[in-house]
């Protein structure tokens, strides 16, 4: 099973870097409190020095949604989702832990973090291009069809697990109490993606080692190689 890219993505952006994290054996009751207030405590920081909108890293992701053919006011990266709720309500919701820990990182270091339960994925995770004809089940239980074309997280078995890129997630592979291996992908287009990327990843991953989890890293340049999320590289 691995993580990877279809090449027309890394050829349309070829300053794509990915920070990969696979946690192994998660407990069912984790507790990263006082990571994740930590990251939210460097997340006010980040926002007490301007607005989301002026974040480089913000910046580059509302150009690719430009170029994708999205409104990236109407479509936002995930991102910059969670510091606009943070900036106007000074918290984050509660979800799971794992959740909660990737989105304060998420907001800390201003690039989009998704978590995937492997064991929910089919195959290969790939980043491509929609068919048209995939499935991806939303948080209210409803069935969607990607747009042909459209930017999703697929699997070999027909589900996008993520869709407009780094913008909305699937509830079919989302992180519960029952997940025990988990898929943390951390991506940005910017100037100081290898800064803000690795400082996420290693965050993360720290978080975890801490737990006494496994965990295993990577990186992928512009959209090229693979990341095994089950076994080795």
């Amino acid at each position: 099973m691995f993580f990877q890219y279809d090449p027309e993505l890394g050829n349309t952006f070829p300053q794509l870097l990915t920070g990969l994290v696979v946690v192994r054996d998660l407990p069912p009751d984790i507790d990263v409190q006082a990571s994740t207030s930590r990251l939210l405590g460097d997340a006010l920081c980040r926002l007490a020095r301007g607005p989301e909108g002026e974040m480089p890293a913000i910046q580059a992701w509302r150009a690719a949604f430009s170029t994708m053919g999205l409104k990236p006011t109407q479509y936002r990266c995930a991102s910059e989702a969670l510091l606009r709720r943070l900036r106007k309500d000074g918290v984050l919701p509660t979800l799971h832990p794992v959740v909660d820990v990737c989105n304060a990182a998420s907001a800390a270091h201003a690039v989009p973090v998704a978590a995937f339960d492997i064991e929910k994925v089919v195959g290969q995770l790939t980043v491509r291009p929609a068919t048209g004809d995939e499935d991806y089940r939303t948080f209210g239980g409803t069935a969607e069809t990607p747009n042909a074309g459209e930017i999703i997280f697929a699997d070999d078995g027909g589900s996008a697990h993520a869709r407009r890129w780094t913008n909305r997630q699937s509830a079919a592979s989302a992180v519960s109490s029952r997940t025990r291996k988990a898929l943390i992908v951390i991506e940005a287009l910017h100037d100081d993606a290898e800064v803000d990327v690795s400082a996420a990843r290693d965050a993360l991953a720290n978080v975890f080692k801490e737990l006494g989890t496994e965990v295993r890293t990577g990186t992928l340049r512009s959209g090229t190689g693979q990341f095994a999320m089950d076994g080795e590289r």
